[in-house]
């Protein structure tokens, strides 16, 4: 069995980035690499990063801004963009909401929330945030608990995420009825 090596092959890395350079708009580059990128970043390193002029770059970023997909911060020169967390919470829960039907989606916030219940009853508050991960005296204990207080923040979104795919899918789409 060979090792796994965590690194890429430079010259399957280099073939598929050529393949998107020349498949894709540079629209579509930009947009690519602002849902990417986890913090607010200079528009001219997302350019660099797309691989087009700044300007088209700016452009772009702000047409994305226009459709709720990325945000960018007013105040800061250079203007810094990053991806709408909001913007690709939405997109999945509509996903949910069209695969699931509105039961499952009821049946499956159920499970979730019961799984909530577990967390809370566990470490005695309703509150992930607040439980004091290294609060324990071995190595292994800091761990488990550190697992346990990042599954329950993933199920908080998770519930999130199926409550408002149950409005999607109660409403045609909508948040509140039409």
């Amino acid at each position: 069995m060979t090792e796994f090596d965590a690194t890429p092959d430079a010259d399957a890395t280099n073939n598929i980035r050529q393949r998107w350079r020349e498949n894709t708009d540079t629209f579509g580059r930009v947009y690519d690499t602002v849902l990417g990128i986890t913090t607010p970043t200079p528009y001219a390193d997302i350019a660099e990063t797309a691989e087009c002029s700044p300007n088209a770059a700016k452009k772009h970023l702000e047409r994305l801004v226009e459709m709720g997909i990325a945000r960018t911060d007013g105040e800061s020169r250079p203007a810094r963009y990053e991806r709408n967390e909001g913007y690709l919470e939405w997109q999945e829960a509509s996903r949910i909401a069209t695969d699931l039907t509105v039961d499952d989606i009821i049946e499956r916030v159920q499970r979730l929330e019961a799984h909530r219940e577990e967390f809370a009853d566990r470490f005695e508050t309703t509150d992930p945030s607040s439980v004091e991960v290294f609060a324990q005296d071995d190595h292994d204990a800091i761990h488990e608990r550190m697992e346990a207080v990042s599954e329950w923040h993933a199920l908080e979104r998770d519930i999130r995420l199926y409550e408002l795919a149950r409005q999607l899918a109660q409403n045609d789409g909508h948040l509140v009825p039409a």
